[in-house]
Formats: C-alpha cells, structure tokens, sequence
C-alpha cells in the first residue's frame, strides 16, 4: 500500500499502481484530463508507464464544454 496526496487530498492505493490504474479508479480513463505528478505534467502515453509510490502528489484536472 501506498499513500499520496490527489488533488490535495490524501488517499491510499495498492503498491504497482500506475497513473492509467488511477485514472480507472476514479472513471476518468476514458475523459478528456490533464495529469500532473510530482509538480510535472505526464503525457498521455505515458500513464501506464508512471507508477506510483508513497507520497506522490497527483493533480488531476478533467475538461468540461461549455460555453
């Protein structure tokens, strides 16, 4: 297990999670988001490949239309 801190919030995760694993936790892998870890902002090609560990910090923003 692994705790981090998403969008300020501090939550536990299982250990060799990734940013995808993250994303599908939460139901966004398939949204339109902007994932910063650690103060840098991933590619989306990267998500499966970024893995996560104890006191990470992820910012993730999702976008919505509008007008």
């Amino acid at each position: 297990m692994a705790k981090i801190q998403l969008n300020g919030k501090k939550v536990v995760i299982k250990s060799n999670y990734s940013l995808f694993d993250l994303l599908k936790k939460y139901n966004l892998s398939n949204k339109k988001v902007a994932v910063e870890h650690n103060g840098t902002i991933i590619q989306k090609s990267n998500y499966k490949k970024k893995y996560l560990k104890n006191n990470d910090k992820v910012e993730i923003v999702h976008f919505i239309g509008g007008g």
